[in-house]
């Protein structure tokens, strides 16, 4: 299928309904929910959504969107939205990057250029990679989505035939949230064709079936601690991805008629899973808020990226080969500690061709946004050894 440059223009009358929403919006009442224990603090919402209104400014955000290469193409009757930046070094790998829910394709936007020409961030131009970033089906510019069933194996296979498309017959893979499924994906259906992968969120693939991890991996003081850990995110925040999972549609209704309760809903995770000590703008300024609501409210895609959690839900995963180990690509982890759960590295030595196991004891679930020159450090130092 073709594939054509795209700009970034949104029509001046869907920020103006934005606005007019906005300042619409009938306020919940909220009380006793000062440390956001019943979910977003309505005073701090009045107040983002009032800076949304009045001085954000999408057309700042746009044009610095736009000042990277993006392209639009259709794979398997399925519009994809991505950004396609060649690298500077002499001999540049080619690097497909994965983001997660509710992230979107910007979250990347702080490791793309240090990655595609290390060399202008005081880098060694032998690690350069052409670097790609698409939008996952369904999320922000891939859209309108109109398949069923795309989840993140489905993802995995649309990822091989862009990459061919591109002219990339084998690649690099690397992602986080949903993005480090589909990685682990990737490096588990085409080793053949994935020369090797990063990941920043430890999980297996089973992990919506059976967790995929054996209770005696978690051994020792720090097994026990981070076994609480992920007990305590899938008993206390984990009731996104059950509503999501099962009826992401009546959500979908109200996320697309109310700006507030979108930002609502995006901003009270940015806050509990980033590294942010409370104060969700010590990760992310209310620009960057902003910015991710605009992305999803313009789009009208929280519905569909919704639809991405029930679809893995509801069709279950089948590996592809009964090899050991379950991934078979020369893998990469990074555990970031503040993330929001992960798996052991006794699980994960099993699971996976395991080359590097990176611990960074700052930064939470949104690596590419919190820590990006730790990660952008760490990938290049992987990548360089293969």
């Amino acid at each position: 299928m073709p594939i054509e440059p795209f700009k970034i223009d949104i029509p001046e009358s869907t920020l103006k309904d934005l606005r007019e929403r906005l300042a619409r919006t009938r306020w919940a009442d909220d009380f006793g929910n000062e440390e956001w224990q019943y979910g977003a603090n309505t005073a701090y919402m009045k107040e983002l959504c009032a800076y949304w209104e009045e001085s954000y400014d999408w057309r700042a955000a746009e044009r610095e969107m736009n000042t990277f290469s993006h392209f639009r193409t259709t794979v398997e009757g399925m519009p994809i939205h991505f950004i396609h930046e060649r690298g500077k070094g002499p001999n540049p790998k080619p690097l497909i990057m994965s983001h997660g829910w509710p992230w979107t394709f910007w979250d990347l936007k702080k490791v793309i250029r240090p990655l595609t020409d290390p060399a202008a961030f005081g880098g060694d131009p032998n690690d350069s990679f052409d670097v790609i970033v698409p939008s996952l089906p369904g999320f922000g510019f891939s859209t309108p989505l109109r398949t069923t069933g795309i989840n993140f194996w489905r993802t995995a296979d649309l990822w091989v035939d862009l990459m061919a498309q591109l002219g990339y017959p084998k690649f690099y893979a690397e992602g986080g949230d949903w993005g480090a499924l589909v990685t682990q994906q990737l490096g588990h259906k085409y080793a053949d064709r994935v020369l090797g992968i990063y990941a920043h969120l430890i999980l297996s693939l089973t992990v919506f079936q059976d967790g995929g991890c054996e209770p005696d991996d978690y051994v020792g003081p720090e097994g026990e601690a981070l076994l609480k850990k992920n007990m305590d995110f899938f008993s206390e925040e984990s009731g996104y991805s059950a509503i999501q999972g099962t009826k992401p549609q009546s959500m979908a209704i109200a996320m697309n008629d109310s700006p507030a309760g979108l930002a609502g809903w995006l901003t009270e995770k940015r806050k509990t899973w980033s590294h942010s000590k409370g104060n969700v703008e010590s990760r992310f300024s209310k620009d960057d808020l902003c910015t991710i609501a605009t992305l999803y409210w313009v789009t009208q895609s929280y519905g569909t990226s919704a639809r991405y959690y029930y679809e893995c839900m509801h069709n279950r995963w089948k590996p592809s080969h009964d090899r050991q180990p379950v991934v078979e690509a020369p893998t990469a982890l990074a555990y970031f500690e503040h993330d929001v759960a992960a798996l052991p590295r006794k699980w994960s030595e099993r699971y996976h061709n395991l080359k590097q196991y990176s611990t960074f004891k700052i930064g939470g679930h949104f690596a590419p946004m919190e820590e990006p020159d730790a990660l952008v450090q760490d990938i290049r130092k992987f990548f360089r050894t293969l």
